[in-house]
């Protein structure tokens, strides 16, 4: 018998995507942002001039396969890259999309991530929307584990159950009307339910799935009408993390993962303060609400941990953020702030540190930039690290030598 996950892949891949659209944009995100994987596994100091072998498991339509083979194509780098899933259809949207762009790094293979290892060792591994999935999601961590290299790191997401209110009783409550029907039939049903769902309904009343509810048929059949979808809070994480030999190394938005932002109570702070990390992320994770995927990346259990930290010769890098915006903005009213998936941060700053946002163009160390600006070391450091902790917070900043290379080739 067809995998039931298996056929519904094969019927509606996903996420939808248009390899036309490939002229005109590129899709990022997190993790598998390779500035961003650097930050948090290599200490943001790679050699990326070295080859760099990953693996894109259970890849789906593309997504992080093309962010991540497009931009070490972008910075010349001996990249070999192998895509793997069980679905066909799925397979050749992604194959479409590399070709429009000319990628020639990605190897696509169809099969089964638990036979990861059949592909050899790899610096890298992405695995995106795919254990939640699994008859068996220990054994896929477990499998993914043991196709790391040494020193090599993983980055993964999961589904949440929180940010997801509402999903998981309408799943059981549309198999118990339309499972006996086609792919087809399901989906113009499930559209008819969301229609007609009264106001106390928990799907309804969760602001943060409109994308799925009103986009495509792909989305809607993936939220809804899934036959295999498990989600994991933070302590389920780590548990299934621990299972399989792995070390969590960070959230890719820390920030949002850190209870003090969302307490005013000074007191109550200080408490949250006290906690052990994962007991601090799970109370997170239960008071902010509107978490849906867990984005995260882990090492081989044992490992020395390799998260970039401030250093004279670190390489700062702005993701998704101007960096001549920023400067105005500190220039101008003396403040960075910003917002993230509702969760908001300001820090006063002095109006001189529009100097080192300036200066962040990702191939500049901080030296570099200290000596552009003519600062002294200690008022330096001490300004950039209040600059940096917001922006690394909310997955803003990152270090990596990725841009510098590119610059000396």
């Amino acid at each position: 018998m067809i995998d039931p996950v298996l056929r519904q892949y094969e019927a509606y891949p996903y996420p939808e995507r248009d390899p036309a659209d490939e002229a005109t944009r590129l899709i990022t995100g997190s993790p598998s942002h390779p500035v961003e994987l650097d930050h948090f596994l290599f200490e943001g100091a790679r050699d990326w001039s070295r080859p760099f072998r990953a693996l894109v498991a259970g890849g789906g339509t593309g997504d992080g396969l093309i962010m991540l083979a497009q931009i070490l194509a972008d910075h010349g780098v001996d990249a070999e890259i192998i895509y793997l899933d069980m679905s066909v259809a799925s397979r050749r949207i992604a194959e479409a999309r590399a070709a429009a762009r000319g990628l020639t790094s990605i190897r696509f293979e169809t099969g089964d991530l638990l036979r990861a290892g059949e592909y050899g060792s790899f610096d890298y591994i992405d695995c995106c929307g795919v254990l939640h999935h699994l008859p068996d999601p220990d054994a896929g961590f477990a499998a993914l584990r043991g196709a790391l290299a040494e020193g090599g790191g993983l980055g993964g997401m999961v589904y949440a159950p929180y940010g997801r209110a509402g999903v998981y009783e309408m799943q059981d409550a549309l198999r118990a009307l339309v499972a006996d029907d086609p792919p087809e039939a399901q989906v113009a049903h499930t559209r008819g339910v969301i229609q007609s769902l009264v106001p106390t309904n928990g799907l309804k009343r969760n602001p943060f799935l409109n994308d799925h509810t009103h986009g495509g048929d792909a989305g809607l059949y993936d939220l809804l009408l899934h036959s295999r979808d498990r989600p994991y809070d933070v302590d389920a994480l780590f548990d299934a993390l621990e299972r399989a030999d792995l070390d969590f190394a960070s959230f890719t938005t820390p920030g949002r993962y850190d209870p003090r932002l969302m307490l005013a109570d000074p007191v109550l702070r200080e408490r949250a303060g006290a906690l052990t990390y994962r007991q601090r992320a799970a109370l997170a994770e239960r008071l902010v609400g509107n978490i849906k995927v867990h984005s995260f990346y882990a090492t081989a259990k044992g490992a020395e941990p390799r998260i970039a930290s401030p250093s004279p010769d670190a390489v700062p890098s702005l993701i998704g953020v101007s960096g001549a915006a920023l400067a105005e903005s500190v220039y101008r009213n003396g403040v960075i702030r910003g917002e993230v998936d509702g969760i908001g941060f300001q820090r006063a700053l002095p109006k001189d540190a529009a100097g080192i946002l300036t200066g962040m163009d990702g191939r500049r160390n901080l030296d570099e930039i200290r000596s552009m600006i003519g600062w002294e070391a200690e008022r330096f450091y001490s300004l950039f690290n209040t600059l940096y902790q917001p922006l690394n917070n909310f997955g803003l900043m990152r270090f990596s030598r990725l841009k510098r290379l590119a610059s000396r080739s």
